[in-house]
C-alpha cells in the first residue's frame, strides 16, 4: 500500500458521506440566505459590492466541495459499508457538538438583536461557551469550575467581545446591533 493510499483511507467512506451531506446542506442554506438578501438597488450599489455576494460565493463553494467529497466517498463504497457502532468517545464528542450547536443557535437567534448590545451578548456567549466546555471536559480535574476559571472565562469573553465590536465597527465599518 502506498503512502497516499493509506492517507486516503484514514476516514471511513460513510463518515465522509455524512460530512459531505452536512457541508452541502450548510452551503445550500447560506446560498439561499444570500440570494434572499436585499440588493439595495434603490441606493445604486455597485453589483460587485452587494450584500450577500461573498456569502453566496462561499455557499456555492461549500456545495461544490461537499459534492466532491460525496462523490469521493460514494466511489469508496460508502453505501456498502457496514455501520460501525459509536465508541463512548465518539458519543461524548457528538454530545459536545450538539451542545455547541445549541449555544451558537441560542446566541444567533436569542441574544443578538433582541435588546442586548452586541458586545454584551458576545461576551455572555464566549464566557458561557468556555464554562460549558470546561464542565464537559473528559478529565475530572479539569471539570471543576473554580473562581479562577470563572474569572478567566469572563475576561476572555469581555476581551473577545470588545475586539469583535472594534474590528467590525472601526475596521469593516459594519454597524452591529
Amino acid at each position: 500500500m502506498s503512502a497516499s493510499s493509506s492517507e486516503h483511507d484514514h476516514s471511513p467512506a460513510r463518515a465522509d458521506l455524512h460530512d459531505a451531506t452536512g457541508w452541502i446542506a450548510l452551503g445550500v442554506a447560506i446560498l439561499v440566505g444570500s440570494l434572499t438578501m436585499d440588493r439595495l438597488q434603490s441606493q445604486n450599489i455597485n453589483p460587485y459590492t452587494v450584500p450577500g455576494l461573498l456569502p453566496g460565493l462561499l455557499g456555492a463553494a461549500m456545495i461544490l466541495l461537499g459534492s466532491v467529497l460525496a462523490l469521493r466517498s460514494w466511489r469508496r463504497g460508502a453505501l456498502h459499508e457496514a455501520r460501525v457502532p459509536a465508541t463512548p468517545e465518539q458519543r461524548a464528542q457528538r454530545v459536545r457538538i450538539a451542545v455547541i450547536l445549541v449555544l451558537c443557535i441560542g446566541y444567533a437567534a436569542g441574544l443578538v438583536g433582541h435588546g442586548l448590545p452586541f458586545w454584551v451578548a458576545s461576551a455572555l456567549f464566549v464566557a458561557t461557551t468556555i464554562l460549558v466546555l470546561q464542565r464537559m471536559n473528559p478529565d475530572p480535574q479539569e471539570r471543576v469550575l473554580t473562581a479562577k476559571t470563572w474569572a478567566q472565562a469572563i475576561v476572555v469573553g469581555l476581551c473577545a467581545a470588545i475586539a469583535i465590536q472594534l474590528v467590525f465597527q472601526e475596521l469593516f465599518l459594519v454597524r452591529l446591533p
